[in-house]
């Protein structure tokens, strides 16, 4: 069995709706999951573009998600049932998409099941998370949004 990363609000490789940009509510979008291994410890989640143009931009990181959570609603995030470490707006939590006007950019929210918990204090970088987690992946997916300012 593969894990399996979608959202209600978009298919993969599809326009993620404004509601969940800077252009709209900035509140981050429903994501379900499965197919998560019998031996994961916890989830992590980032949420990157690549696109950017200083350099791929960080929108989420959210790490120690119990593994027996298989779905976020829209807006609420975790609700403190997992850490939530910095993105590039320098907040915890989620950022939503923001790009400067003109080619659309691609959003890849990336699933990581674990074999340990990790072990960063709340407010970990991206970086920080990744050399943590380095090792200790079991299943790994993704999920791909675009969108584009006008």
């Amino acid at each position: 069995m593969s894990l399996t990363l979608s959202s209600p609000a978009f298919r993969n490789g599809a326009a993620i709706p404004s509601k969940y940009t800077c252009r709209g509510e900035d509140i981050s979008p429903p994501l379900q999951w499965g197919g998560i291994s019998e031996n994961t410890k916890s989830l992590a989640l980032i949420c990157d573009d690549p696109d950017a143009p200083a350099g791929t931009w960080v929108h989420w990181v959210a790490y120690n998600i119990p593994p027996a959570i298989t779905e976020i609603p829209e807006k609420r995030g975790f609700g403190g049932k997992a850490a939530e470490g910095i993105n590039d707006f320098r907040r915890r939590g989620y950022g939503g998409p923001c790009p400067p006007p003109g080619k659309p950019h691609r959003y890849y929210f990336k699933l990581y099941a674990l074999d340990k918990d990790v072990t960063l204090k709340e407010g970990a970088t991206k970086k920080e998370l990744l050399k943590e987690i380095e090792g200790h992946i079991i299943q790994h997916t993704e999920l791909m949004g675009t969108y584009q300012r006008k």
